[in-house]
């Protein structure tokens, strides 16, 4: 399954044009390396997932067959290693175009 269809269908990232563009930002790593978003994902990866409010670890567990779950059984397909949220004096420069200086 694509990186970005699995970060929408277990809710880690609620759309999944937002996980596309988290992609392409860089923002998403698959076992500390960038990841884009057409990346397969397989059993025993560790995503990383660093947005602006928020940062996220977590290791698949399984694979998603079909194209939706129910809320309730979301957190068998993952199991949370780190989430840490972040405060807004550390997000001032997060959005910040380095052209900009």
């Amino acid at each position: 399954m694509r990186l970005d269809k699995y970060l929408q269908v277990t809710g880690l990232i609620k759309r999944r044009a937002l996980a596309n563009e988290a992609c392409k930002l860089g923002l998403i790593q698959v076992n500390q390396v960038v990841a884009k978003p057409t990346r397969e994902i397989a059993v025993n990866d560790i995503i990383d997932i660093k947005l602006a409010r928020r940062e996220m670890t977590v290791k698949v567990l399984q694979l998603i067959q079909g194209n939706s779950l129910k809320k309730a059984v979301r957190n068998e397909y993952f199991s949370v290693i780190r989430d840490v949220e972040r405060r807004p004096e550390d997000m001032e420069d997060f959005w910040q175009d380095e052209t900009d200086e």
